[in-house]
């Protein structure tokens, strides 16, 4: 089974959890990468919030595996 991740600044990332999503809190650049590289083999989304995603740059992003979706501001 595969599972949903979210990699962002733990005040919005936390309460995710309650819904079974796979937390990674990261409130800096380099956590986020940490959090990126540490995904869990049988996660196929990751749910990143903007800042996340400004941090990884476009590659990771463009792979197809896991699949990654950016929250609104």
């Amino acid at each position: 089974m595969t599972h949903v991740a979210v990699i962002g600044a733990r005040r919005r990332v936390t309460g995710l959890a309650t819904a079974g999503v796979v937390v990674l809190p990261a409130d800096d650049p380099e956590a986020v990468r940490a959090a990126w590289s540490r995904l869990p083999a049988d996660v196929g989304l990751v749910i990143l919030t903007p800042d996340a995603a400004a941090a990884l740059g476009p590659g990771p992003l463009e792979a197809q595996d896991p699949l990654t979706a950016v929250m609104p501001a």
